[in-house]
C-alpha cells in the first residue's frame, strides 16, 4: 500500500517537466517564423515605390491651375439680369429643334370611307368612320405639326446674359486660370489628377467645363480634347461655341489664359 502513493508523486514531478519542454519549444520557433515576413514586407513596398514613381513619370503634366481673380469686366451686380439670362438659355435649347414632329389628322389617315353599321337598329352606338379618334388606328385629336421653335433674342440681352452668368462663376470663385504653356503628353490620368487631385477623384467630382480660346484651335485644343474627352465630368469647347447654358449647367469653370484675357477684352467695354 506504500508504493501506490509513491508512483503519483512521479507522476506529479514528470508533468512539470513535460509542461516545461512545451513551453520553450515556441520561443525557439518564433524568430525563424517572423525574419521571413519583414523581408517579404520590405520587398513588396520596394516594388510599389518603382511603379508609382514610372507612373508619375509617365503621365505628368507642367501646366498649373489656380483660381482666378475677378475682373472689373465681370464685377458688377446679378440681380436685375436673371430673366435675361432664362430668355438666353431657352432660346438655346430650342433653336436646335428640328421642328418635325406630327401626327394624322382623321381626315388623313388612309380608309374609313365607309360607315361601319347602319345607324340604328343595332344596340352599339353609332358611328360614321372607322379613323375617327376614339378607335384604334384612328386619327389624333391636337397632335404636334410641323414647327419652328426659333425665338429672337437681341444681341445687346444676349451679350449681357452671357456676362452675367460668367460674372456669376468669378463672383462665387467657381472659375480656375489654366497656364497652357507646356501641357506636354495628351495623357487622361494627368489631366484628372491635375483637375480633380487624383483619378478616383475624377469620377465623383464636380462638372467641369474647360474652356480655350479660337486662337488655340491648332495647338493646345487638340491636346485638352484627346487628353480629357475619357473624363465623364470634363466637357471641352472654345470662346467661340461658349453659351450661357454651357456657363450655367457647370459647376466649374477652367479657363486657359488666351481664353480668359479674350472674354475680359471682349466684355469689358459692357455697360450693365
Amino acid at each position: 500500500m506504500a508504493k501506490v502513493p509513491a508512483k503519483k508523486a512521479s507522476a506529479k514531478k514528470a508533468s512539470p517537466a513535460k509542461a516545461s519542454a512545451k513551453k520553450t519549444s515556441p520561443k525557439k520557433a518564433s524568430p525563424a517564423k517572423a525574419s521571413p515576413a519583414k523581408v517579404s514586407h520590405a520587398k513588396v513596398s520596394t516594388t510599389t515605390a518603382g511603379t508609382a514613381k514610372a507612373s508619375a513619370a509617365k503621365g505628368t503634366t507642367t501646366s498649373s491651375l489656380r483660381v482666378a481673380d475677378v475682373p472689373a469686366a465681370f464685377a458688377g451686380e446679378l440681380g436685375t439680369k436673371a430673366n435675361a439670362v432664362y430668355r438666353a438659355i431657352f432660346r438655346e435649347l430650342a433653336n436646335p429643334r428640328a421642328g418635325t414632329a406630327k401626327t394624322k389628322k382623321r381626315d388623313e389617315v388612309s380608309g374609313g370611307g365607309r360607315k361601319p353599321w347602319r345607324q340604328k337598329g343595332t344596340g352599339r352606338a353609332r358611328q360614321g368612320s372607322i379613323r375617327s379618334p376614339q378607335w384604334a388606328h384612328g386619327g389624333v385629336v391636337f397632335g404636334p405639326q410641323p414647327r419652328s421653335y426659333v425665338s429672337r433674342l437681341n444681341k445687346k440681352e444676349r451679350r449681357a446674359a452671357l456676362v452675367a452668368a460668367l460674372s456669376d462663376k468669378f463672383q462665387h470663385g467657381a472659375v480656375s486660370m489654366l497656364d497652357s504653356g507646356d501641357l506636354g503628353e495628351p495623357k487622361t490620368k494627368a489631366f484628372a489628377t491635375l483637375l480633380f487631385g487624383s483619378p478616383k477623384a475624377a469620377k465623383t467630382g464636380d462638372r467641369t467645363l474647360v474652356v480655350y480660346a479660337s486662337t488655340e484651335l491648332a495647338s493646345v485644343g487638340p491636346v485638352l480634347d484627346r487628353g480629357m474627352r475619357n473624363l465623364e465630368r470634363v466637357t471641352v469647347t472654345h470662346t467661340g461655341a461658349l453659351d450661357v447654358k454651357d456657363v450655367v449647367g457647370y459647376a466649374r469653370l477652367v479657363l486657359t489664359t488666351a481664353a480668359h484675357d479674350d472674354l475680359v477684352a471682349a466684355h469689358s467695354g459692357e455697360t450693365r
